[in-house]
């Protein structure tokens, strides 16, 4: 099993998108795909299940009991939640995370470990995806612990842009601990090559990040929201859609990845 985790400290750029629709991609090639929402706006949990029904989930039945000492009885296989597509399941997240975010997680000791050591009586998966919040607090310090690799979504714009420096550093200090982790790669996403601004910064992140930067680049497009109001993966609500089509590019540009890490490790 490869965990992935995406991370980014800047919000809306299209993380909890990301691993909902490549969550369906993944399925659709036969691979069993667990979800971790380390998010305590829940996003991606309520993509699958809705607002009101994730809202009210205690926090024994969410990653929250990851965190929390009080649950320490509570096992991440009783919080995992099938979906509606028997290759995907949910570890939900909801505000009961928010109490445990806290800034300065490298000082926590071993607690930065729990998100790890929770997940690791889980079998039966071929990829976990973990969500992270638009910070670098605990939630994605403990994502970045329990991964192999990190994807960071880039919307190609100023803002989108800003504080990457800040993400490669937490990086960086995260091997020091987990000296596996690996970048897999920077993703271009909301992409609209209509937008002069927008065919100029994903250039410029190319030049800068050169091949740590996913040749799929993931556009802004309707099918995406289409498909979430529905509560579906772009690929399994519209699989003709050009947003399919590039999602399954991204998930098999991922694997692709992946394998070529595994061979560069075995001959190291």
């Amino acid at each position: 099993m490869a965990t992935i985790c995406f991370i980014n400290q800047k919000g809306g750029c299209g993380k909890s998108s990301t691993c909902f629709h490549l969550a369906g991609a993944f399925a659709q090639q036969g691979l069993r795909v667990l979800l971790v929402d380390a998010d305590p706006q829940g996003s991606l949990s309520q993509g699958f299940f809705g607002s009101q029904r994730v809202e009210n989930l205690p926090l024994v039945e969410t990653v929250a009991a990851a965190f929390d000492e009080s649950s320490s009885w509570c096992d991440a296989t009783s919080a995992v939640r099938p979906t509606a597509w028997p290759a995907i399941s949910l570890l939900p997240g909801n505000q009961h995370l928010a109490q445990f975010n806290v800034p300065s997680p490298e000082r926590l000791g071993m607690e930065q470990f729990a998100l790890r050591e929770f997940l690791q009586p889980l079998s039966g998966f071929d990829l976990t995806l973990i969500d992270c919040p638009p910070n670098l607090y605990r939630c994605s310090w403990s994502a970045l612990l329990a991964a192999d690799y990190v994807v960071i979504p880039v919307p190609p714009e100023d803002f989108g842009a800003q504080g990457l420096r800040v993400v490669h550093q937490a990086i960086e200090q995260a091997e020091l601990l987990h000296p596996s982790l690996q970048l897999l790669g920077h993703l271009v996403t909301r992409l609209d090559r209509r937008l002069i601004v927008h065919r100029t910064y994903e250039r410029r992140l190319r030049q800068i990040y050169d091949d740590t930067v996913l040749a799929t680049a993931i556009p802004e497009a309707s099918a995406f929201k289409v498909s979430l109001a529905c509560r579906q993966p772009v690929g399994l609500y519209s699989p003709r859609a050009t947003a399919a089509r590039l999602t399954r590019d991204l998930s098999r540009e991922i694997l692709d990845r992946i394998t070529v890490r595994i061979g560069e490790a075995a001959t190291a």
